[in-house]
């Protein structure tokens, strides 16, 4: 396994990588799951800006000192038992090499406690729900419509 620490985001250099590393991986891994024109939209500078605005409840996945991937995790409004995988990204060259594992075990060792954790995964990414399923998530049934498709509703069972 590669040489790499998983951490707290704490400083704006850090939020700066992160973003990079969200930007990145949208156009890495949605494009052929999303239209051209919605993936126009998400740009360096707004993932930036994201990064800085929500740096809440945030790891950063470095191999060498340098952000590859992060987490985050967030409350479910109204129920106080569950949490919600809300982002798990890894640069493309980094992913099959078991540093997704690792950054989400340690997001939900970190944020999860003994709340049930869900996330909701695009259907049609394969990859994404097959990693998922080999951490102990299934889907629960529940799908919504975005703009740019359907997502599913995954849970730890």
């Amino acid at each position: 396994m590669i040489d790499h620490e998983i951490c707290p985001m704490t400083t704006n250099s850090e939020m700066d990588e992160k973003g990079y590393v969200h930007w990145k991986s949208w156009q890495e891994t949605y494009t052929d799951l999303m239209p051209e024109d919605y993936l126009r939209k998400i740009t360096l500078q707004k993932c930036v800006e994201m990064a800085h605005k929500f740096p809440q409840s945030t790891l950063l996945l470095k191999v060498d000192n340098k952000a590859v991937g992060f987490s985050c995790m967030s409350e479910i409004r109204d129920t106080k038992d569950a949490k919600e995988l809300v982002a798990i990204y890894l640069l493309k060259e980094y992913q099959g090499k078991k540093l997704g594992y690792e950054l989400l075990k340690q997001t939900i060792s970190t944020f999860g406690g003994s709340s049930k954790i869900t996330l909701w995964v695009l259907k049609g990414n394969d990859r994404a729900i097959s990693f998922y399923k080999k951490f102990g998530f299934d889907f629960n049934g529940n799908e919504k419509e975005l703009p740019f498709g359907v997502e599913l509703q995954m849970e730890m069972q």
